[in-house]
């Protein structure tokens, strides 16, 4: 597909509301200078231990439109970069692992010590020529591969197992000895399982899994869209896609799935899930897609974010009632989501319309990524604003460990003279004179990787 570079439209600036109190903490890192930097502007104290990215190098972002996958640009690839060092010099380490955009941004995990790393292929690679492709070229993926992270600049692929087809995301429990995969039904494994619960072993290698129903679960209709692990019980939250709900599930001793409370009816297509640090929350994503939408979800409205309060309440008969808590408005297509490590923040990478054709009339010149404020104890959200930027279809995002900054997916650029996508970063600061107004920027901070970026997670 020819493809040419065009100028990014202005947009107006943001601004929102904040407390003194919650704000005074942004001013100071954003004055942090680099030992040997003059450009306080451009320095980044971003914390952590390094990032891991996946990219799906198999199609250009529009073909997400009209399935063409456009010109072959190299091979899926699992990406680290480390976080040490002078941040101008950092790179990524890249290796070779099937993947596919074409899910939620949920196709990697890794184990909370972070030495391992999974990543699930929800479909196969291209046919290995450079003819024109399709989507429909690309076949249902059933593997799961392994990477040992021991040295982080130099990742190693530790074994590939098969997996029921279509799996969807894949996530490692708060001590990192279990790992749950959903399904879709969609031509996938979901239509006999649409959630397996494997044992992880010491080498990162997988025990026997099994398929543990889910009491209530309508095989053929429900889409298990993407999960959480509860920070310090083996309980699940489980986002329903088409049903647009959230339920809970105590994984048992024997790995089966005990229900835990009531069905909680959330916001239209919920994509992602995550638990507060505390535990007492769940912060999801709403799409707002749909078979009566226009292009499904072509001319999506805005989004939203919900936040649901787990154990808000205990009955008589000793069950407990779980309750939708508060939403916001975000972007179009808000598929990427991250929670701070405090607590304090949430936010979205919105796909606006950005994949679009060139030649499409309904195309945006810019993505965003809506940020807000988050109370812990409440649930509570406050909307601070959508940023834009000129980037292709941003579907992840994670928070260092300060949680004053974002790490952001990028999966391509408008100027097709930059070749791959990149992991950008910005930084959530406070005006000194003004503390209500709160900005989140985009540094000059980006480290190349594959064209695809779309899913990603931080070792802290």
């Amino acid at each position: 597909m020819e493809r040419v570079t065009h100028q990014k439209k202005a947009m107006p600036k943001q601004r929102a509301l904040a407390t003194p109190s919650a704000v005074l903490a942004l001013v100071a890192p954003a004055l942090a200078q680099e030992e040997g930097s003059r450009d306080l502007r451009g320095s980044l104290n971003f914390q952590g231990r390094y990032l891991v990215s996946v990219q799906d190098a198999d199609m250009v972002a529009s073909a997400y439109v009209n399935g063409a996958l456009g010109p072959r640009e190299g091979k899926d690839t699992l990406a680290v970069i480390p976080l040490d060092g002078d941040p101008r010099s950092w790179e990524a380490a890249e290796i070779f692992a099937s993947n596919s955009v074409a899910g939620p941004p949920a196709a990697v995990d890794i184990t909370p010590d972070g030495r391992f790393a999974y990543v699930i292929e929800t479909f196969t690679p291209r046919p290995e020529n450079d003819e024109p492709h399709t989507f429909g070229d690309m076949s249902i993926g059933e593997v799961l591969s392994i990477f040992d992270l021991a040295e982080p600049s130099a990742p190693k692929v530790v074994g590939k197992i098969k997996i029921p087809g279509r799996p969807q995301s894949v996530r490692s429990n708060a001590t990192g000895d279990l790992l749950a995969i959903s399904y879709s039904f969609q031509g996938g494994g979901g239509a006999e399982t649409p959630l397996q619960i494997f044992p992880i072993n010491n080498d990162g290698t997988l025990g026997e899994p099994t398929s543990p129903e889910i009491p209530g679960w309508s095989l053929g209709k429900g889409e298990l869209i993407d999960m959480a692990w509860h920070p310090n019980e083996n309980i699940l939250a489980l986002a329903d896609r088409f049903g647009n709900t959230l339920r809970f599930g105590r994984v048992t001793s024997d790995l089966t799935l005990e229900m835990f409370g009531n069905v909680v009816d959330i916001e239209r297509t919920p994509f992602r899930v995550f638990f507060t640090p505390d535990g007492n929350h769940v912060v999801a994503n709403a799409l707002y897609w749909g078979s009566d939408i226009a292009g499904t979800w072509i001319e999506a409205p805005k989004g939203g974010i919900v936040t649901v309060r787990m154990n808000a309440e205990t009955r008589d008969d000793g069950s407990v009632r779980h309750a939708f808590v508060d939403h916001v408005k975000t972007g179009v297509s808000p598929e990427g989501l991250a929670v701070s490590p405090d607590g304090r923040w949430v936010a979205t990478t919105n796909l606006e319309r950005s994949y679009l054709p060139y030649d499409d009339e309904r195309i945006t010149w810019w993505s965003s990524i809506t940020l807000a404020r988050l109370d812990q104890d409440t649930g509570q959200l406050q909307e601070v604003g959508t940023f834009n930027y000129d980037g292709v279809l941003p579907e992840a995002a994670v928070f260092d460990n300060s949680g004053d900054y974002l790490a952001v997916a990028t999966y391509d650029h408008f100027d097709d003279r930059k070749t791959g996508g990149s992991i950008d970063f910005w930084r959530i600061q406070a005006d000194p004179l003004d503390l209500d107004n709160v900005q989140l920027i985009k540094t000059e901070h980006s480290v190349p990787v594959a064209r695809g970026a779309h899913s990603m997670v931080i070792a802290r």
